[in-house]
């Protein structure tokens, strides 16, 4: 009985042990090859021939042509049952939207008035009388470096100049050598001077840009010749006014303001008489999701743009096929690969979040508005964007030379995300990756012109993939039959590639580089 007994207690460990190890054992890794292979040319051309059409008018943002377009968007995820990701089951999310028209009216500097178009430009209205204004120099603040220093700018206007300060020996002082720095690029330095002078506390900028005033005032005539205006985030509305001064407008405030550098206060007669008005316009981002299986609290976030520039004056269509008609099937496309993959049982470990953007042609406003006013989950918890803008064309330096792609920002905030990429490449795609645009001294400035630089900017990783510009960029020649979509089928299969990596890797990927 006792030899039974032990040997029946023998059986018993052996059976849970067996049972612990079999409970144990780890999950046999899903091979990603099947699923990319559901996303063909076949399926790219009939979705992008259908939402690059006419009937969809070109895709501007707000208009009739828009809302085709994220309805089309809408019932495809509808489709495969991928949930909306807010909350309360809406795949829209609602992008409130202003368009501000065109000013009119005159800048008065102590008794000398400077019409609005002509030697002030604004897109703004800036009404009142005012005596005393402060002049900050570049208006920069960088490290150790300030234009503030000595001088309260609360609740006034600042003067401001462009450019940054350079020592005796031509050596600028934010670098400390002979290259300048983002101070001197004036599509960038005029959002960050404005920001700083609105943290301190001022009302308005005045802005003096000898150099970049008759682009502003190119544009600001096209907007009046058009009968159109600047669209921006409801949420950007405000008070704050930013005024662009020709030479004339601004040596009448400071006669010698090209030479001197010194933050003060400057006495004058200021009256502002300049009037606009502001239309209210509704968009809307796309935003569906596949729930993470282990880390649902942890998102990798693809994003294209659903806009483009919709109908010019002359009545054309513009129907964007690769802008960023090819971003947008690409992603619908990835979306069903990982829903096919979930539905058999091998879904994400993180959650993939699939994100259509409103507003890029006016400005990254749908992506912003994500980032900045309402993100669906927290920037915190995001792993990685992944930006899919113009994937569908060969660009004119690769005449004959068909397999490669532009990717950019892949290593500007984290080494594993650009050691990945290139892995996940390797072993799948084995396209040209050319980095070309991603020097930092491109003067195309690619980096921050697209959406994925409003994750970028708030240290989340992202990779810009690009096929670079064309002769039928912005124009009504972007059509769908321009389209290679064998090399559109290869790009999106390396995305999908990416995406699950980062999705079902062990750990986070690590920011080791901080955004500027």
């Amino acid at each position: 009985m006792k030899k039974l007994s032990l040997l029946v207690l023998g059986l018993a460990f052996a059976c849970n042990s067996s049972q612990k190890t079999v409970s144990e054992a780890p999950k046999p890794v899903v091979d990603p090859v099947p699923y990319a292979e559901t996303i063909t040319q076949d399926d790219l051309k009939e979705h992008l021939y259908t939402y690059a059409s006419d009937e969809f008018e070109g895709r501007e943002t707000g208009t009739p042509g828009q809302k085709k377009a994220v309805e089309y968007i809408k019932a495809h995820y509808q489709s495969l049952n991928v949930p909306a990701a807010q909350s309360n089951g809406d795949y829209f999310q609602k992008v409130p939207l202003e368009v501000s028209k065109v000013p009119e009216g005159s800048l008065s500097i102590n008794g000398t008035s400077f019409e609005v178009g002509e030697d002030v430009l604004t897109f703004a209205q800036a009404k009142g009388n005012y005596n005393t204004i402060l002049y900050a120099g570049y208006g920069i603040e960088d490290g150790d470096y300030s234009d503030y220093s000595g001088i309260d700018v609360k609740g006034k206007f600042v003067l401001i100049k462009a450019g940054e300060p350079v020592d005796d020996s031509g050596n600028y002082l934010i670098t400390g050598n002979m290259e300048k720095s983002v101070w001197s690029n004036a599509s960038e330095a005029i959002g960050k001077k404005r920001d700083i002078a609105k943290e301190k506390g001022a009302i308005g900028v005045l802005y003096y840009d000898m150099l970049s005033f008759p682009r502003f005032q190119g544009y600001f005539q096209f907007m009046k010749n058009n009968d159109s205006g600047r669209m921006q985030l409801a949420a950007d509305s405000s008070d704050d006014i930013l005024i662009y001064l020709n030479d004339e407008a601004a040596k009448a405030l400071k006669s010698d303001i090209e030479e001197d550098n010194v933050p003060k206060s400057i006495s004058a007669d200021i009256k502002m008489d300049i009037t606009s008005g502001n239309e209210q316009v509704g968009s809307e981002n796309v935003v569906a999701f596949i729930e993470g299986t282990e880390k649902p609290d942890e998102y990798v976030i693809i994003s294209s743009h659903l806009d483009h520039i919709g109908i010019t004056g002359d009545g054309q269509i513009n129907n964007g096929a690769d802008d960023d008609g090819s971003g947008t099937v690409a992603l619908l496309e990835i979306a069903q690969a990982f829903k096919k993959a979930a539905d058999e049982g091998n879904g994400p470990k993180r959650s993939l979040v699939f994100l259509h953007v409103t507003g890029e042609e006016k400005g990254l406003l749908g992506s912003r508005y994500y980032t900045d006013v309402e993100p669906v989950f927290p920037l915190e918890n995001t792993v990685a964007d992944l930006n899919i803008d113009m994937i569908g064309r060969i660009d004119p330096n690769y005449d004959g030379a068909r397999n490669y792609l532009y990717l950019i920002g892949s290593d500007k905030l984290s080494t594993e995300l650009h050691k990945l990429s290139e892995e996940v490449n390797k072993k799948y795609s084995n396209i040209e990756f050319d980095y070309t645009y991603n020097d930092e001294n491109d003067p195309n400035r690619f980096y921050y012109r697209s959406d994925h630089y409003n994750f970028a900017k708030n240290n989340i990783p992202i990779i810009f993939y690009f096929n670079g510009t064309h002769a039928d960029y912005h124009r009504p020649s972007d059509t769908p039959d321009k389209i290679n979509y064998d090399l559109l089928e290869n790009r999106t299969r390396l995305i999908f590639h990416t995406a699950w990596e980062i999705a079902n890797r062990p750990g986070k990927l690590v920011v080791d580089k901080a955004a500027d």
